[in-house]
């Protein structure tokens, strides 16, 4: 796919990953989406996109069915196509599943916090891709899914509920590409490990270092290196159903 011109939506574009994708797509010349919880939140990432042929801005949640049929309802009246996806929108709420103390059970996974990563992380991944696909479908004109997953797809400690989620989205680009070939439908996802987003650069440095070392290349990843990843995806027109991992060769 050549990006020039291009309809892409990016959920969870904020800050973070979505912002730098949003920022390297815009260097393509796609016409972009945003969508984040609060579309004013995304001013600054719409303003940083320079070289874009149009950038504008969406509110919605991502776990809502109703919000997000309208929200793709709306970006093709807006821009009169759909050509991609990039489902970033994602949160944690990290618990251990039970927490023992001196023989006592003191804690464990609550099904709120279960639920609320399940819902934006897994059905809202859904959701988008159902509305996109339907959309690209019926355009006529194919299109490109993908999914953003997660080294901790393969379970880490204390994220039971986000690891589900991370494995149900590569499972889902897998499923995708299968059924949505005919229509000219690729899809693909893409697992970071640990990259430097605001969230990590407000940690404590000795906790960043203690991170960048358990990786092999000795450092965090950036965020325009997950972009490089997502770019090349829509640009490889034989890629498709397959997970790109971004992890400087650490495994959890």
């Amino acid at each position: 796919m050549d990006l020039r011109n291009k309809v892409i939506v990016i959920t969870g574009a904020a800050r973070g990953l979505g912002a730098a994708m949003a920022k390297r797509l815009a260097q393509q010349g796609a016409r972009l989406a945003l969508v984040d919880l609060d579309a004013a939140s995304i001013a600054a990432a719409a303003s940083a996109c320079e070289g874009a042929a149009d950038v504008r801005t969406y509110g919605a949640n991502v776990a809502d069915e109703a919000q997000v049929e309208a929200l793709f309802a709306q970006v093709v009246s807006d821009f009169g196509a759909l050509d991609g996806l990039v489902n970033n929108a994602g949160i944690t709420r990290d618990a251990l599943l039970i927490k023992y103390k001196d023989g006592e059970l003191v804690d464990k996974m609550s099904l709120k916090d279960w639920q609320a990563v399940i819902d934006v992380n897994l059905t809202g991944v859904f959701l988008c891709g159902r509305e996109a696909a339907a959309h690209m479908a019926a355009l006529g004109n194919g299109g490109v899914i993908v999914n953003i997953s997660s080294i901790s797809r393969a379970g880490n400690v204390g994220q039971s509920n986000y690891s589900a989620t991370k494995s149900g989205v590569e499972a889902m680009a897998v499923t995708w590409a299968k059924e949505l070939a005919r229509h000219g439908i690729r899809t693909g996802a893409v697992a970071p490990g640990f990259i430097n987003t605001e969230m990590v650069a407000a940690m404590p440095d000795n906790a960043k270092e203690k991170i960048a070392g358990m990786v092999p290349l000795r450092r965090m990843g950036e965020p325009d290196e997950i972009a490089q990843a997502v770019q090349f995806i829509f640009e490889n027109d034989y890629f498709s159903g397959r997970l790109i991992e971004v992890d400087g060769a650490l495994r959890l």
